[in-house]
């Protein structure tokens, strides 16, 4: 057995194996223990990303719904703004109405009084003709001469 080359292999594969065996298992060893570290490095950052959008992702939401509640808001205002605007057209529409209606009623009271004066000037202007076309008619010129007299007498008296 000891002049078989295939025991000398053998005995020399168990003497290689045996001096290669501490610094190859450390080497093995220490490259499974630099991989967990980088794998338990990787979950850490992943975990604190996690963390991050987990974050982000709740200020994100707040916002928005601060978002949402501030347009609701404007919304809110911009139809109590129009409806007050609305309140305040009818009003402002009511108003000139009324003035409008006003000033139709003073115009129409202007031309009535009008109407009524050139209506008391024209019978005045024709009694007046009538009179003196029945006063030409009917009176004589000493009695004319005889009024003409008197209305000169009185005229001192009714201008004083």
């Amino acid at each position: 057995m000891l002049s078989s080359p295939e025991f000398w292999v053998a005995v020399a594969f168990v003497i290689f194996v045996g001096l290669a065996y501490r610094p190859l298992a450390r080497m093995i060893v220490g490259a499974l223990d630099e991989r967990s570290a980088r794998i338990r490095a990787d979950l850490e950052k992943a975990t604190q990303l996690r963390e991050e959008a987990q974050n982000l992702l709740a200020q994100y939401q707040r916002k928005h719904r601060e978002a949402m509640k501030e347009a609701a808001d404007i919304v809110a205002h911009a139809k109590a703004e129009a409806e007050r605007l609305a309140v305040q057209g009818q009003k402002e529409l009511d108003d000139a109405l009324k003035r409008r209606e006003q000033l139709a009623l003073q115009h129409i009271a202007q031309a009535e009084a009008q109407a009524v004066q050139e209506v008391r000037a024209r019978a005045v202007d024709a009694a007046v003709s009538a009179t003196a076309k029945l006063i030409a008619e009917r009176m004589d010129s000493a009695r004319q001469a005889a009024l003409i007299e008197q209305a000169i007498r009185e005229l001192p008296a009714k201008l004083n």
